[in-house]
Formats: C-alpha cells, structure tokens, sequence
C-alpha cells in the first residue's frame, strides 16, 4: 500500500514570506504567518521503497498550511518557549540540583522570569538507562512544585507517564499534559487526558527509557516517526480529545542514534503535515555533547541554542529548553533579522 507524505521545502520569512503568500506563491509553515514553503518534496512510500520528487507548494497537504489555534491559552504565531523544571534527583542535565520542592519552584519561577511561557514540571527522570519510580514518589515531588508555580500565574506543564499524576497535577493547576510515551505506558491515560479536557504532548519514544538507546532501528526515521504519531494523534481524536488540544515532539534522543537525531531535525517541516502544534526538546542532550565535543550536559548551552534556533527557523511551535534566557535572547536576534518590522528600535 502507497502511502503519500508532504515535506515543505523553500522556505522564507519575515515580510518576504507574508508577500509571498498574500500572492499565493507560498504556503503558511505550520499555519505561521511569517515563514512560509515555496516547494514541498512529494515523497510516496510502499513498503521498504521510497521515492521523492520536488513539486509546487501548492501540492501539499493542506494540514500543514492550516493556522494553529491557541493552546493553553498560548498563540502558535511564534515560538513559546517551554522551561524544564526537574524535581528529581537524576537527572542528566543538572544531576538533581533541583531535586527539592523549594528548589525546584524557585528554579521554575527564575526560567518564567528569563521568558518562558510554559514551566515543565518532571519528577521521574526518563534519560536512558532510568528506572521508573513509584506514582507516590513522583507525586511528592511534582505537586508542591506546580502549586507554587500555578498559584504564581504561570502555564505549567506536567511531565508525566502515569494517569494517577496527570489527575492530581491538574487538580494542582497544571495547565498541560507532556507524555514522552504518548499516552501508551499507562493503559488510563489517554482516558484520563480526554476526561481532563486539557492540552496534550503526544512524544516518539522507541522502546522505554532503560533500553530505548539499545541499537535503535528504523526504516526511515522521519516517515516510522510520522506515521507513528500520526496513529497517536488520531488515537486522541476518536477518544474525544480536540485536535486543538494537540501537540506533537518527534523525541529526539528518546530510541534514536546520533544520525537518527540529525535526519530528524533535517527533516522537521515533514511533521506540520500532522495539523497540530510541534514541539522539539533536543537542549543538552548526547547528540549535541557529539557534535560539540562537550561532555558536561550542563555545559552545551551553545550547541542547545543552536538547535533551538534551527527548528525554530523550520515553524517548531514550542521550544522546551534548560537555558531559557540564551535562547529567549538567540531568538530575538533571529526574530529580527529575519523581519526589522518587528524590532523596537
């Protein structure tokens, strides 16, 4: 069976790309009005065979041009950004230093003050190799921290595999739902999400956190990780959660080798094809520590703004990062070369 997929190519920014398609010679990137594509690579696929042609934007899908509504109450019309927040005491970027309650929640109230518009509260570390811990435990670690955070007037974010958690974080104030399984490690949980009537992350992971990064494979990692999240998107939708409520991370790093990462972050502009928000976490991780050299996770900064940049340059909807402020500041910059219009000055 042929399957057809769409990946926007061309793209241009800023007033060139709302001229562009005032003029219907480009399409909205992930319905942005400021980047738009001037081609698309018409890839079809049967089986183990692919074939890829260039084509006019206007054979594309029209998914990929349709407008992202707000979710939680954030606008999809440029990138937000979305604070990590760890409450555990493993964690591979920051080795716990935020582990307690109190440090935790100061930690997130300092990311929402350097710019960020969601603070994701985790209190089960998912790096590969981790064991899960018990919902008792997380719960402990995770609930007074978004407490602090909601009663503060931030969008928070939970990052959770577990039903039992998703209700009580958003009983806390939680105003979002982040699941690097996508709704697939606990059986109740993509009924919890629809009863709970709040936005969802729906995440590519190959395999568990504790041997996803066992000799991952893929046929064709960008089209297996597409049409997994696919299936996964429209498991929500039949089980009543809107599309609007939406959005999906390809996973880098979670059951993907260096070169994996790499085709996925060239190939992001396939996934608006999916007709909701996309968000990309890549900050920290291994592959950047490769490219760069830098072994300490905590010292990849710049190889983390970097790749912010690149997938915000390619329509990515929400960034989630550890360094709010040099990424907040990087994309200012790239904000306004790419359009003067939009600078104060």
């Amino acid at each position: 069976m042929t399957k057809t997929y769409f990946r926007p190519l061309g793209l241009c920014y800023g007033s060139d790309a709302e001229q562009l398609i005032a003029s219907r010679r480009a399409g909205r990137l992930g319905g942005s009005r400021t980047i738009g594509f001037t081609l698309v690579e018409h890839i079809k696929r049967d089986g183990k065979s692919v074939s890829r042609e260039i084509a006019p934007y206007t054979e594309a899908q029209q998914a990929i041009e349709v407008p992202r509504g707000e979710y939680a109450g954030l606008t999809m019309d440029a990138p937000q950004i979305m604070g990590i927040v760890n409450v555990t005491p493993d964690s591979f970027s920051d080795g716990g230093q935020h582990s307690t309650s109190d440090a935790g929640a100061s930690h997130g109230l300092a990311l929402a003050a350097e710019g960020a518009h969601i603070l994701d509260v985790g209190g089960e570390s998912t790096r590969p190799g981790s064991d899960a811990v018990s919902v008792d435990d997380e719960l402990s670690r995770v609930i007074p921290v978004i407490k602090r955070l909601g009663d503060a007037g931030h969008v928070v974010s939970i990052d959770t595999r577990k039903h039992l958690v998703m209700r009580e974080a958003v009983k806390a104030g939680a105003a979002i739902i982040n699941d690097v399984s996508a709704l697939q490690h606990d059986p109740d949980s993509l009924r919890m999400v629809a009863e709970l009537k709040v936005p969802v992350v729906l995440m590519h992971a190959q395999g568990d956190p504790r041997t996803m990064q066992l000799n991952p494979h893929y046929d064709d990692v960008a089209l297996d990780v597409y049409d997994h999240l696919e299936q996964r998107v429209m498991a929500c939708i039949e089980a009543g959660i809107p599309r609007s409520h939406i959005a999906i991370d390809p996973g880098i790093g979670f059951g993907k080798t260096f070169r994996h990462n790499l085709e996925l972050l060239n190939q992001l502009t396939l996934f608006h094809g999916l007709g909701v928000a996309v968000l990309v976490g890549l900050s920290r991780k291994g592959f950047i520590g490769a490219l760069t050299g830098e072994k300490n996770a905590r010292s990849r900064v710049h190889g983390s703004v970097g790749g912010a940049i690149q997938a915000a340059l390619n329509g990515v909807h929400i960034l989630r990062v550890h360094d709010v402020k040099a990424t907040v500041e990087a994309l200012a910059v790239t904000s306004a070369a790419m359009d003067p219009r939009t600078s104060e000055f």
